[in-house]
């Protein structure tokens, strides 16, 4: 493994990628300083670390010529899998989840990290798999894929992490789908969200005498349970399932379209919005900024994500298409879901805004995704 930078590659560098997510980064700080002003900790100090911490972690990925890096995908992916089950041994519980080890007063979600490994995973196999001429991916051709993904999907679910499990699962179906799959996959996945929403309806919409005859809603904890049937009908208990969605869409209506002000939210100020600084954050900026900053702050996003393709489609090899693919899937189904939570359109699953929310194992995670966007740019014209 050699680290260095030469300098023709610099001209590839993606600043405007570069300038998109330092300028989330920098109004996530500033939002959190209002976010979490007294009497809470001010965490914006802390975040502020894990950033530097993160643009470091960046630096020392795009030393590494991202070839190492796909030798490297299988024992990243084991030992994020080994961390996983370690949780079940040594792990910390908090909200009703085993998913955190505790190293001090320092908190670490190898879930967080599980997503770049199971990518990378992902775009490996698609690299080494590909052959001339090949038709698209059947049934058959799919096991290895889909068993990189249901292990990890199905360990971070028991912790139970239903949130993260789900990130998973949609950023990695992206990158199946992706490598092209055949028309009655594409036809079976339709079909299984249709199935979705019918089980959904029978098992909370539709009026049934008691006991009711469901057919997921028996399996899940209560918690799980009560976040959909308050997404379904928010204003049925909103002291109890809706408070948390009723309350964000209060301080994010209540903002307007140019807000009430840095420090003025009142939502915020009286700490009605639960876990502000986290899942919540963007009822915070919504708040105090407006619905202009909200647009300003979607499209330092989409430049996010648009750039971040155009690295998958200008890379030089598969593997590292594949990787920036997964890293924008990544990225991107985070904020629609957590966006979606916050405006009441999706259920309440407890995933964070990346970059914007506190936390510092979310973000050293999206660093690292963004220094394989940066790296594979890079070296796109070196071999």
């Amino acid at each position: 493994m050699q680290l260095r930078i030469e300098r023709r590659m610099m001209p590839h560098v993606p600043w405007g990628l570069i300038v998109c997510v330092l300028g989330v980064c920098f109004l996530g700080i500033w939002n959190l300083a209002s976010a979490s002003r007294p009497p809470m900790a001010p965490v914006w100090h802390s975040q502020a670390l894990y950033l530097a911490v993160g643009i470091s972690a960046v630096l020392v990925v795009c030393l590494v010529d991202y070839r190492w890096i796909q030798r490297m995908a299988f024992p990243i992916y084991v030992l994020n899998i080994l961390a996983l089950l370690a949780l079940r041994v040594v792990g910390h519980t908090a909200k009703g989840a085993e998913s955190w080890f505790a190293i001090g007063p320092f908190r670490l979600q190898p879930a967080e990290f599980m997503k770049i490994g199971v990518v990378l995973m992902l775009a490996k196999v698609y690299h080494d798999d590909f052959q001339p001429n090949q038709p698209s991916y059947g049934l058959v051709r799919l096991w290895k894929p889909v068993l990189v993904v249901m292990v990890p999907f199905t360990l971070v679910l028991v912790q139970p992490d239903l949130g993260t499990a789900l990130m998973i699962f949609l950023s990695s179906g992206t990158v199946i789908l992706f490598g092209k799959v055949r028309w009655y996959l594409a036809a079976t996945i339709v079909a299984g969200v249709l199935v979705g929403g019918l089980i959904i309806w029978n098992d909370y919409v539709r009026e049934m005498p008691e006991p009711r005859s469901t057919v997921v809603r028996h399996h899940l904890k209560k918690h799980q349970s009560q976040r959909i049937s308050g997404w379904l009908d928010p204003e049925a208990d909103l002291r109890g399932s809706g408070y948390h969605a009723a309350q964000s869409k209060i301080a994010v209506g209540s903002g307007g379209l140019t807000g009430k002000g840095w420090r003025e939210g009142t939502q915020t100020g009286l700490r009605f919005l639960p876990e502000q600084h986290t899942d919540f954050i963007f009822s915070v900026w919504a708040e105090e900024h407006g619905f202009f900053s909200c647009l300003l702050l979607l499209v330092l996003y989409g430049g996010i994500f648009i750039l971040g393709l155009g690295v998958g489609f200008s890379a030089r090899d598969r593997f590292g298409a594949f990787v920036a693919v997964g890293v924008v899937a990544t990225l991107f189904w985070q904020v629609f879901e957590n966006i979606g939570m916050v405006i009441g359109l999706l259920p309440v699953t407890g995933i964070t805004l990346p970059l914007m929310s506190y936390g510092g194992s979310s973000m050293l995670s999206v660093m690292l995704c963004i220094g394989l966007l940066v790296n594979i740019s890079m070296r796109r014209h070196m071999f």
